[in-house]
């Protein structure tokens, strides 16, 4: 029901930021960065795709076969393609889309709640500086850990299962980078965060599959911190995830 209730509140999220002028400007802004980031990785991962294949496998003589290795050559160009949005994300969000987040969560919380909670007390300068920072235990080296533990699958006889468990754990840290914006606003301990996600992984699991998807994901992932910051908003639905409740 909470895997359900992620994919829901995913797209719950893009249209309340649709309907709002201020957000809509905002998830464009975001969608217009993402979208240059995203189509210069995966010219890089098409550039690259033959090779890569070639790695893994050369193409067979026997036309019995030949058919494997064109499923093959497609999986390994839609597996790019998925690495190449990812990494795209990662750069686009140390890089720029750490304020615009920050943006986008505050407007939501203000235009859901009339006021933003806001705990740190800092400079908005230093807040900044200080969201920048959450980036790397929060986003960045848990998933290149992820990609780096696919491609490593990719060399043993359980590649299938490393994948699909890889590929999970990508969905859950991209999730929880966008929910984690309210909590790291707050100030709330590092630990007390990271606890919250392990109690709402199937949450975060439904939340996050939505952006991988080639393509859409470049769309939803310009509107997530708004689902994820009305995740925060309905403390009844939010603690009945991480309390493991009915929503």
């Amino acid at each position: 029901m909470h895997f359900i209730n992620g994919i829901r509140l995913q797209f719950e999220g893009l249209l309340f930021g649709l309907r709002s002028p201020r957000l809509l400007l905002l998830g464009l802004l975001r969608f217009a960065l993402l979208l240059v980031f995203v189509i210069a990785g995966a010219t890089v991962a098409l550039v690259w795709h033959d090779e890569f294949l070639a790695l893994l496998w050369k193409r067979p003589d026997s036309p019995w076969i030949v058919w494997l290795w064109h499923l093959a050559a497609w999986l390994t160009a839609l597996v790019l393609m998925m690495f190449s949005s990812v990494v795209a994300y990662l750069l686009s969000q140390v890089l720029f889309s750490v304020l615009i987040m920050d943006f986008m969560s505050r407007t939501t919380e203000r235009l859901k709640t009339g006021n933003v909670l806001d705990d740190s007390g800092l400079p908005p300068v230093q807040l900044l500086f200080f969201l920048v920072r959450q980036e790397v235990p929060r986003a960045v080296l848990p998933i290149l850990c992820v990609l780096a533990l696919m491609l490593l699958g990719w060399l043993t006889p359980l590649a299938p299962v490393v994948s699909l468990l890889a590929t999970a754990a990508t969905a859950v840290f991209l999730a929880w980078d966008h929910t984690d914006l309210v909590p790291a606003r707050r100030m709330q301990p590092f630990r007390r965060r990271l606890g919250d996600l392990m109690k709402a992984l199937p949450f975060h699991l439904g939340f996050g599959l939505p952006l991988l998807i080639p393509v859409l994901n470049i769309l939803l992932l310009s509107f997530a911190p708004v689902g994820a910051t009305l995740y925060h908003l309905d403390p009844r639905r939010h603690s009945a995830i991480t309390e493991g409740g009915t929503p």
